[in-house]
């Protein structure tokens, strides 16, 4: 079956970048670097590193961070090129656009729900047992039936309330405007960064070299396993690419809070892992809070409710960016008219997509509110590695197809860093579960079907 030609129309890069999008343009590259730390340091560090290395990689879980760091940084190298080239807010979406057409860009664009609004629920169901585990400490005990989704467990929940409210709260944020969401997201930054860095010193003192002596014990198809488990560690620093439109230079500036904000994360990663396998064998941090369990463990019991806040603050922040990001692709997604015109609204006095930050907002809130955190989780990843796997192949067509255009920032060494990127997501995603595929099958059939029953109709390329 031969797909219509029309569906393969590509949007020239002059047209993806010469928009009016009325989005105030206030980031810097500081600002967008703690951008990409906010949305990337937050569930990964606090919860997946133990369970990571308890289940699959051992003390080795050093290493899974470092194999995931250069999946991604080879992803990054690619995404910053085209956001420097294309710097528009929405994304891989845009990008896939000007490279394989409109067919595949709206595949890619319904495929990053996957990774930002699904990811925003999944975060906001952790968050929201930080917030229980800390009020208990307090003796404030929050009924279950508001802590716990009704499909999660029947019997006992009905809502997760404090899931549901820390969505709207920040959802009301990003409508206020993007200069007020960047100074709360520096807030949250600096905290979970201040706490992470005292854990790394206080801990590094306690550091029992022996639990370090079975470093391998899963081998390395364990390390390998870890690395695409811990990959959702890494989910968000590509968020930076949907605040291009709202950077004051975003030629310059988005390419450097990319990689700025993946590198600094990754090495903090490296270090925490280190130092939590080093205190505590890694046998025992099959636990929702492992870094909470080893201060304990070494007698810092004093750290303990700091990690809680620390934690608190950096799952906020991550929410908050990847809350930015979805409703940012929609915006241009919108633009283009492959979406009702309501999402494409600009706010009059905040100058931001409030229309599509809101039902964005209202719909992440029901799920984080009434779905079970396992459900959520399951698809993140493999929209993610698909979304990485598009934007290296965006960047190798764009060099045959535009070699004349001006690059501000190029990624090394094309088309072999873009042919490893694209190797190596692929490899993460053939070892995902079989229901996963069943599951990114089937909500690709369903944007299919809200494409072709209205995106084709209303495409503004081709009624242009």
């Amino acid at each position: 079956m031969q797909i219509p030609k029309q569906l393969l129309q590509r949007k020239s890069v002059e047209a993806l970048t010469d928009v009016q999008h009325g989005l105030k343009q206030t980031l810097t590259a500081r600002d967008l670097t703690i951008l990409g730390i906010g949305a990337v340091i937050g569930a990964g560090i606090f919860v997946l590193t133990g369970i990571a290395a308890a289940k699959y990689a051992g003390p080795a879980i050093v290493v899974s961070f470092i194999l995931a760091g250069i999946a991604c940084g080879l992803a990054a190298m690619c995404y910053s090129e085209l956001a420097a080239m294309i710097p528009v807010s929405g994304s891989a979406y845009s990008y896939a656009y000007a490279t394989m057409g409109e067919l595949m860009a709206w595949i890619i664009g319904w495929d990053l729900i996957l990774e930002y609004a699904l990811a925003s629920s999944t975060v906001a169901i952790g968050w929201a047992g930080y917030l229980t585990s800390f009020l208990d400490n307090f003796g404030i005990h929050l009924p279950t039936y508001l802590t716990t989704a009704y499909l999660a467990n029947p019997e006992a929940g009905f809502i997760n309330l404090p899931a549901v409210t820390i969505i709207l709260l920040l959802t009301g944020l990003l409508v206020v405007g993007i200069r007020q969401s960047a100074i709360f997201n520096f807030v949250m930054v600096l905290i979970k960064l201040t706490v992470i860095v005292v854990f790394i010193i206080a801990g590094s003192g306690h550091i029992q070299t022996e639990n370090w002596a079975n470093f391998t014990p899963f081998g390395f198809g364990g390390v390998l396993t870890g690395a695409g488990v811990i990959f959702f560690a890494y989910i968000g620093f590509d968020a930076v690419s949907t605040a291009a439109q709202e950077a004051i230079n975003p030629q310059r500036d988005v390419p450097i809070g990319i990689i700025a904000s993946l590198a600094v994360c990754t090495l903090l990663y490296i270090l925490v892992a280190g130092v939590l396998t080093g205190i505590i064998p890694y046998t025992e941090l099959n636990v929702p809070a492992p870094i909470a369990l080893a201060v304990d463990h070494v007698g810092m019991s004093w750290l303990s409710p700091i990690i809680k806040i620390a934690a608190i603050a950096g799952l906020t922040s991550v929410m908050l960016v990847l809350l930015m990001g979805q409703s940012r692709i929609f915006f241009s997604m919108a633009k283009d008219q492959l979406l009702p015109p309501l999402f494409a609204k600009v706010h009059p006095k905040f100058q931001t997509p409030h229309l599509s930050t809101i039902l964005v907002g209202v719909a992440v809130s029901l799920l984080a509110g009434f779905m079970p955190i396992e459900k959520l989780g399951e698809l993140v990843s493999i929209g993610t590695l698909f979304a990485f796997v598009l934007v290296c192949g965006g960047v190798w067509i764009l060099r045959n197809s535009h070699p004349e255009m001006q690059r501000h920032f190029k990624c090394p060494a094309v088309p072999y860093v873009p042919i490893a990127g694209i190797l190596v997501c692929l490899s993460l995603m053939v070892g995902l579960p079989a229901d996963t595929w069943v599951r990114l099958f089937v909500w690709l059939l369903i944007g299919f079907l809200i494409y072709f029953g209205y995106g084709v109709k209303h495409s503004h390329l081709r009624s242009s």
